[in-house]
């Protein structure tokens, strides 16, 4: 059976995600299964696959405009932190109206790809610990396998990590030690640091 006489048993909108795959020469063709898989432990137990190779695709409100963030089932989004590393606006959860208003899909079934118009999105690092991970196909019972570097792709997303800040994003943020901080403008004066390095630029 061809890729288009599958399809053609598709759900109408996971036939939208599967046509917006073949465009951008995805890998994965979008599957139906017996059982729904609304959720990253359902799907996981119905593909017998990891929860965390499970691409959850949320979306999120964020500066007046919907986002989509595609996560790993294995851990929950860090709002605060996800949009301080994004550099954008706090992230609030869409309402579902919302949802289907930016993606023409239902929560639970949202796919990466094949909405109305494109979201600006962000691929979670942690996808990249799998070989193969599976994303929802526009419905709660469709799904197509992928790879992180695959959603990046035919996204135009960016890759960040979700999780909770960092000891190391906090040090940055907290700036240099007092006594180093008192002692930079004398450092400036003398030109300690600041010769070949600063010529450069």
């Amino acid at each position: 059976m061809g890729t288009g006489e599958s399809e053609a048993f598709l759900p109408v909108r996971s036939r939208e995600v599967a046509r917006a795959l073949a465009a951008a020469g995805a890998g994965g063709r979008v599957r139906e299964l017996a059982e729904s898989a609304r959720t990253a432990a359902a799907a996981a137990e119905a593909l017998g696959c990891e929860v965390g190779a499970i691409a959850n695709s949320l979306v999120f409100i964020s500066d007046g405009e919907p986002v989509l963030v595609l996560t790993s089932g294995r851990h929950q989004v860090d709002t605060a932190a996800l949009a301080a590393r994004w550099g954008r606006g706090a992230l609030r959860r869409a309402t579902p109206e919302q949802v289907r208003e930016a993606t023409g899909q239902a929560i639970g079934g949202v796919a990466p790809v094949g909405h109305p118009a494109p979201l600006p999105t962000l691929v979670d690092t942690a996808l990249l610990d799998y070989a193969e991970v599976w994303a929802a196909g526009g419905t709660p019972h469709t799904v197509f396998p992928t790879t992180a570097a695959e959603l990046v792709r035919i996204t135009g997303g960016r890759l960040l990590p979700v999780g909770p800040e960092t000891e190391t994003e906090r040090e940055t943020e907290a700036g240099p030690e007092p006594e180093a901080a008192a002692a930079e403008p004398e450092r400036r004066r003398r030109g300690d640091g600041y010769g070949a390095e600063a010529a450069r630029g």
